[in-house]
């Protein structure tokens, strides 16, 4: 019987020191300045991170319109591609870069009215990328020919990365030029060789 008060005995202490270690660590918080502004910090980040999860199971289509059906590919002429420069009713944005035309609709805040690109929707946007200045697009078909290897470097590179982004829609042709003939299977084709005529 002498032993159940030793294990008693020996519970206190622990539940004692237990208890004081979370004190301990609690007036360690609370009375140093960096270890409050971490914990606030930890707080802050966390409301985010859950906040931000239980908004995203909301689904995307509760915050902006719905997305736009995928555009059924084809050629145009620059008057063409200026019908798609966002102030349509649907919305639609469409911008040209090495000859090829991407629809950038998704990337609204950047391509349409009021974004840093807007000035590139609807239009080549070719120049401009190679010159690195929003105003340089052209409102009659640019040939590219006067740019140098740098500047045609640059407008691959910003080709690939669109291309990346962005559903590929046509090629950008000159005014009277024949347009492609795009079927299921030759859609990726036709990117695929709009890309080699442009490298050549």
């Amino acid at each position: 019987m002498s032993a159940d008060p030793v294990e008693k005995d020996d519970s206190v202490p622990v539940t004692e020191e237990s208890s004081g270690l979370i004190s301990e660590i609690i007036n360690e918080i609370i009375w140093s300045p960096i270890n409050l502004a971490l914990v606030i910090a930890i707080l802050v980040l966390l409301y985010k991170i859950v906040k931000g999860r239980s908004e995203g199971s909301s689904g995307p289509s509760s915050t902006g319109p719905p997305p736009l059906p995928k555009m059924k590919k084809r050629d145009m002429t620059l008057s063409e591609l200026r019908q798609y420069d966002g102030t349509q009713a649907d919305g639609r944005i469409l911008v040209a870069v090495n000859s090829k035309i991407f629809d950038v609709t998704k990337g609204r805040r950047f391509y349409g009215p009021g974004g840093p690109y807007s000035s590139f929707a609807g239009h080549d946007a070719s120049r401009a990328l190679a010159m690195f200045q929003t105003d340089l697009v052209k409102e009659e078909y640019d040939d590219l020919s006067d740019l140098n290897s740098m500047q045609m470097e640059s407008i691959r590179e910003w080709e690939a990365q669109l291309a990346d982004k962005y559903e590929f829609v046509g090629k950008l042709i000159k005014p009277g030029e024949e347009q492609t003939t795009y079927s299921d299977e030759e859609e990726t084709e036709g990117a695929e060789e709009g890309s080699k005529s442009k490298d050549d």
